[in-house]
């Protein structure tokens, strides 16, 4: 193939640079690159790859940049892709922590967090609506995703839990002779190589949380546990599990209120890499609060660490059995119902948006969030308008129309 180390890095480091908009952009970028401009990969290879990394938990636009590594050049050269897709946008990230930490209570700082807020609120719809047509073909589909919505926003069930249950059904669904007459091809290397990887990578993930919790440091301890379960359950993206994650980090642990945490999406959308760096602005803020700066890098490279290790470990025990995986339709099915469900999980979160950046005070009761009518935010519902203007009507690119709401928000509270 004569692909050297020196190209694999300039072309990953470009990808890296450049991946914003989400991980539908991040994966045609990645197409046109590897595919297309430098054919380092067959169009049915990428796909399978994408296929695959849609089966597992975490950032699918990331693992499969760090599959297309390992298939070009091994380990290193997964570590390679997998790093430099992530490290623009954490450094990114850590930056704007630490001034939105010491800056971010200004009030012309706020007022352009409003502006922010609404295109986060149009953003989310449009995740939506993507999904919703790519994943609920059938009355069945539909269901599920309601079910999933009302679990939620109605009844506060476990994200976890959500998932689980749409798995369980979509293996049940799934047609079962097919499954019994799929030829499935072996696996590209042993078995006990497997369990190898699987320790090693297990045994990365694991260490700074031992060492933690042996220093007692609680703080870092539950830091590094509680993002550890997000790596493991985070299917459907970030939108799908920040709702989720939002009830944890502000109800839970007290960590953030649910403005900053709102906010924080808005600034990873601003950001290169995957959505689920807002993991890290959650780490990193926490950490401040609770300790200052040193406490806050400290937090913010745990966090970073337990999110993106477990991806590593995915891959590369699982890229041997790609083609395995992938001709059992049980597994397929699988994933059919948990995309299902994670179009109701994004509806949640959407309408869970929209009630926070429209009205003042929004309350929780037995049966979902509530709103206070007397706190409707008249301004807050115009920014929303014209940020769907931008992103539904005009279809300008996600950092266009950030920027735009960002100016617009900022202007007027100088104006005022």
């Amino acid at each position: 193939m004569g692909l050297g180390l020196v190209n694999l890095v300039r072309v990953f480091g470009r990808i890296g640079l450049l991946s914003f908009g989400g991980p539908a952009a991040q994966i045609s970028l990645m197409h046109n690159e590897l595919v297309l401009r430098h054919k380092w990969l067959e169009e049915k290879q990428f796909l399978g790859a994408l296929s695959f990394c849609m089966l597992l938990p975490g950032p699918e636009a990331m693992q499969l940049a760090t599959y297309a590594g390992w298939r070009l050049r091994g380990v290193r050269g997964g570590l390679i892709a997998g790093l430099l897709f992530v490290l623009p946008g954490a450094l990114v990230i850590l930056g704007l922590a630490l001034g939105y930490a010491s800056y971010g209570q200004m009030p012309v700082i706020q007022a352009v967090f409003a502006g922010i807020k609404a295109a986060v609120v149009v953003i989310v719809l449009q995740a939506l609506l993507s999904l919703a047509r790519r994943a609920l073909s059938g009355w069945d589909d539909w269901c599920l995703a309601l079910m999933a919505f009302a679990a939620m926003f109605f009844l506060s069930v476990p994200f976890p839990i959500i998932i689980l249950g749409a798995a369980l059904w979509g293996l049940a669904r799934a047609d079962a002779s097919a499954a019994t007459a799929a030829t499935v091809p072996p696996a590209r290397v042993p078995i006990t190589q497997t369990f190898g990887t699987v320790a090693l990578w297990g045994t990365l993930w694991a260490a700074p949380i031992l060492l933690a919790w042996a220093m007692g440091a609680s703080f870092l301890t539950e830091i590094a546990l509680f993002f550890s379960q997000l790596a493991v359950v985070t299917f459907g993206g970030a939108y799908a599990v920040l709702a989720y994650m939002t009830q944890a980090v502000v109800e839970t642990h007290g960590w953030l209120t649910t403005p900053q945490m709102i906010d924080a999406l808005g600034l990873a959308e601003t950001t290169p890499g995957p959505l689920i760096l807002v993991t890290q602005f959650v780490g990193l803020l926490a950490g401040f609060a609770q300790g200052g700066i040193p406490l806050a890098l400290l937090a913010g490279a745990l966090t970073l660490w337990v999110t993106f290790t477990p991806c590593f470990l995915w891959i590369f025990a699982g890229a041997p059995y790609v083609e395995a995986l992938l001709a059992r339709p049980r597994l397929k099915g699988a994933l059919s119902g948990i995309s299902a469900a994670v179009t109701g999980v994004i509806l949640n979160l959407s309408v869970w948006f929209a009630l926070h950046v429209l009205f003042d005070t929004v309350v929780r009761t037995p049966i979902g969030p509530r709103p206070d009518l007397a706190g409707f935010l008249p301004l807050n519902a115009a920014l929303v308008v014209l940020a769907g203007v931008f992103l539904l009507v005009l279809r300008l690119p996600m950092i266009v129309g950030l920027a735009l709401m960002a100016a617009a928000a900022g202007g007027l509270h100088l104006l005022g």
